[in-house]
């Protein structure tokens, strides 16, 4: 095992990392909310492609679920 620690020492380490990690981020996804202006950024970089191209992409979003 590594470092010479037993299995349920290593086990219960990679637990409480696991654990930490999950509710770290989902305090960060409940604090600032990053996901919230997503269609903003996407019609923004949209504008950059000629207009055919433009709605070639949103419909494939659309289609996706991506937009709305």
């Amino acid at each position: 095992m590594p470092a010479g620690v037993t299995w349920g020492q290593y086990i219960s380490f990679s637990m409480a990392a696991l654990v930490s990690m999950l509710a770290g981020s989902q305090m960060v996804h409940m604090r600032y909310h990053p996901l919230d202006d997503l269609q903003k950024y996407i019609n923004k970089e949209l504008e950059n492609f000629p207009e055919n191209i433009q709605e070639k992409i949103k419909q494939e979003l659309k289609e996706e679920g991506v937009l709305k």
